[in-house]
């Protein structure tokens, strides 16, 4: 009967050991359980918070973009609005010249032109204040006489044999050139210095 009892006590003890450890490991996987679960609430949570940045990220883009997009097209149509009337300014400056020449042919067509002095004159004023508005514009003349013949500058026309001029130095302005700033707009048109063909000069060359 004692035997019997202590198997039975035995069993018993056993059976509470393995529900303590059953229990014990019920509780790991709970709280295993509960780890997993909150790790996979963060990462979603931090999914969920990089996907509206994402989306906050390519709303932004999108409005710069657009944004660009507007900048271009309106500095392209400045741009051609600027070409367009790149040369008003200097226009409107030019019209007073039309207009005073328009004066000078019908006070040159009219009976009452009695001074042809006095159209010259005026003539002369008009293109002395034309010139002043080009300089206001950087167009400037090119000096040619007496200067050496640059082809950057000049376009020679003829040479001309010359005791008077060094070789290469410009005698005569056909057609007067001019720059802007350092850009050549046209060049003048001149005649060359040359020496004089050298038999002409002697003696001999002379009586043969």
């Amino acid at each position: 009967m004692e035997d019997r009892q202590e198997r039975v006590d035995g069993q018993t003890e056993e059976s509470q050991e393995d529900r303590k450890t059953r229990q014990g490991d019920s509780l790991s996987k709970e709280s295993a359980k509960k780890k997993r679960k909150n790790l996979v609430d963060d990462l979603r949570k931090n999914l969920d918070e990089q996907k509206q940045l994402a989306q906050n990220n390519y709303e932004k883009f999108l409005r710069a973009y657009a944004e660009l997009e507007n900048y271009k097209k309106r500095t392209e149509k400045e741009r051609a609005e600027n070409l367009k009337y790149a040369n008003e300014e200097l226009l409107r400056d030019l019209l007073p010249f039309i207009d005073n020449l328009h004066r000078a042919i019908e006070h040159a067509s009219s009976e009452r032109n009695d001074s042809p002095e006095a159209l010259a004159e005026g003539v002369r004023l008009t293109l002395t204040e034309l010139i002043r508005i080009l300089e206001k514009y950087g167009v400037e003349s090119i000096e040619s006489v007496g200067k050496p013949f640059d082809p950057n500058l000049h376009e020679a026309m003829l040479q001309v044999e010359t005791k008077d001029h060094e070789p290469l130095t410009i005698v005569e302005e056909f057609q007067k050139g001019y720059r802007i700033k350092d850009r050549l707009l046209r060049p003048a048109r001149v005649s060359v210095a040359k020496r004089p063909d050298v038999d002409e000069e002697r003696p001999e060359a002379q009586e043969a």
